[in-house]
């Protein structure tokens, strides 16, 4: 509808900030369902970005009851299809479902057109909500995960909406600050009064009464694997070094210092993924500007390219410049 309907539209006056919320607490019921992590999101006033690992080998793990009950919670009428098939169809269907479970398209189905749906009924009127198709990119190594992580946390900061993470709403970096200070908060509280959290039916009536919602893929912790970082299906780098590097680039982009120097966690961050530190800020600045379709090292979008028989693909010059290691064989 060419307006900003997650946000104030400037036609009308009205703020429909509060759909943002219908974004995020979607997503969050969808990733609970389908075999996808969440690791960062924005939700912005007339689009928003989201960063997902999709976990094939989790979904291939489920049994055949576990995918029927999930994809059920998607489409109800799949409940009663499934007890009126013949086993072979059954089994059809249950293969079929298992790989829609896995498949980014059909996660963003589910999300675009309950927003949709919501937005058209709040505004009496029907038709499209988002204006085309996502687009989505490749991440193809651990520094393009940090790359794109750090573009979608800062959406707000580059657009001048917020001056301090804590300040950038809907965003997935607010939330997981909010939720930092909040386990410490309760670690404190219950090292000084030794008590164990709510229990009892109050406090399970409660969660069951709410859709179940995923949380955010979480970071890993010190260990011996991933170059000192431990558990696999973690955001491969710790919240603190993440942290740091974020708010000094969203620092850097607020004040245009290009040059400042980084601080010694963020540069260690930079240095163990081989991301150069004199091109960092500019690939935030305008990341949508340097990668289209993939992002990473060099050979490794030649790799991914050449697997899909793709002759071209925006992005290599850049990626050769932000990777100290972006031409290696």
């Amino acid at each position: 509808r060419r307006a900003f309907l997650c946000g104030e539209d400037r036609g009308t006056g009205k703020n429909f900030d509060h759909r943002k919320g219908w974004l995020t607490a979607r997503m969050k019921e969808l990733a609970s369902v389908f075999a996808i992590d969440i690791c960062a999101y924005a939700a912005m006033s007339n689009h928003y970005h989201l960063v997902v690992r999709i976990g094939f080998e989790r979904a291939q793990a489920w049994s055949d009851e576990e995918v029927r009950e999930r994809y059920g919670q998607l489409f109800k009428l799949s409940k009663s299809q499934a007890e009126t098939v013949s086993k072979k169809e059954l089994r059809r269907l249950t293969k079929l479902w298992r790989e829609r479970l896995c498949d980014l398209s059909w996660f963003m189905r589910c999300l675009n057109e309950s927003i949709a749906r919501r937005a058209n009924k709040e505004d009496g009127c029907t038709g499209r909500f988002w204006e085309g198709r996502f687009r989505s990119q490749a991440l193809l190594d651990e520094g393009a995960l940090l790359t794109c992580m750090s573009y979608v946390d800062l959406n707000p900061v580059r657009a001048g909406r917020a001056q301090r993470l804590e300040d950038a709403d809907f965003t997935s970096i607010q939330e997981r600050l909010r939720e930092a200070r909040g386990a410490r908060r309760k670690s404190a509280e219950r090292m000084r009064s030794g008590s164990q959290g709510p229990k009892g039916n109050k406090a399970n009536r409660t969660r069951k009464t709410r859709p179940q919602q995923a949380p955010l893929m979480p970071f890993a912790r010190p260990g011996r694997k991933h170059g000192g970082l431990s558990e696999s299906e973690t955001v491969p780098m710790l919240f603190e070094d993440y942290i740091d590097l974020v708010e000094w680039t969203g620092q850097a982009i607020r004040d245009d210092k290009r040059s400042a120097s980084l601080p010694a966690r963020a540069q260690t961050t930079l240095e163990r993924l081989g991301l150069d530190t004199n091109h960092w800020v500019d690939t935030i600045r305008d990341y949508e500007r340097r990668f289209f379709s993939m992002v990473g090292q060099v050979h490794h979008i030649r790799f991914e390219a050449e697997r899909q028989g793709r002759l071209r693909v925006k992005g290599v010059g850049w990626a050769d410049r932000l990777y100290r290691v972006g031409s290696a064989a």
